[in-house]
């Protein structure tokens, strides 16, 4: 039936305990239109384990939630694809919320209470082409000026904010560098400095002498 059909394909998307598992696949699908609140796992992570239970008391908090979503990925899945690696994953677990386009890393505990209070505040519906009735006019005009756009058309604008943003970032990059080069020629400055200073003055000496003479005052006093 078709009811059996539904429930058999919401099921190879929901894990054992009942969490929403996203896959490089099901992403874009499961997550539209909502805030997601996602854990970025590996199955043999001991932290992860630890906070698998709040993490499946918060999922079925969510369940059936039309505005947000609590959610994993399994980053030593194959279906992962690019989740964890375009979302910069670099430990586990990792926690992240917001737009799912527009990831946000989560900074707080992760007990479930803490996660229950932050979930409550932050995943609340947003405009979004699935939600126009939460957008301002401008805001409408600007989705349906890209829903006019032929697939062609939207993949062109893609690569050319992909190709700006890569350009700020490598733009960035350099200018790290020429502040790291900065950084290290200010440092060995202070080194030959600090070591021009103590030789100048015998300061070795100086303390060394300096520790002598208080060692042979107190030695004076016990007597």
């Amino acid at each position: 039936t078709l009811a059996a059909t539904i429930l058999s394909s919401v099921a190879t998307f929901t894990n054992a305990e009942g969490v929403t598992s996203l896959t490089a696949e099901n992403y874009a699908s499961l997550t539209d239109g909502k805030m997601v609140f996602i854990k970025f796992f590996a199955p043999w992570c001991g932290h992860c384990k630890k906070m698998a239970a709040d993490w499946e008391k918060l999922a079925a908090d969510w369940e059936g939630s039309e505005v947000g979503l609590i959610a994993e990925v399994d980053c030593t899945s194959e279906a992962k694809g690019d989740l964890c690696s375009d979302n910069g994953v670099n430990g586990f677990p990792t926690i992240k919320y917001g737009d799912p386009l527009e990831l946000e890393d989560y900074e707080g505990g992760r007990g479930y209470e803490q996660l229950a209070e932050f979930a409550k505040e932050n995943l609340k519906p947003f405009c979004s082409p699935s939600n126009l009735d939460l957008c301002d006019e401008e805001e409408k005009a600007t989705i349906a000026k890209l829903q006019g756009m032929s697939v062609e058309e939207l993949t062109q604008a893609i690569d050319a904010v992909d190709k700006e943003l890569a350009e700020a970032e490598d733009s960035a990059d350099k200018s790290i560098e020429e502040l790291q080069k900065e950084y290290d020629l200010i440092v060995d400055e202070l080194e030959e400095t600090i070591a021009n200073v103590k030789k100048k003055h015998s300061y070795g000496s100086m303390k060394s002498i300096h520790m002598q003479k208080v060692n042979a005052d107190g030695a004076k006093e016990e007597l």
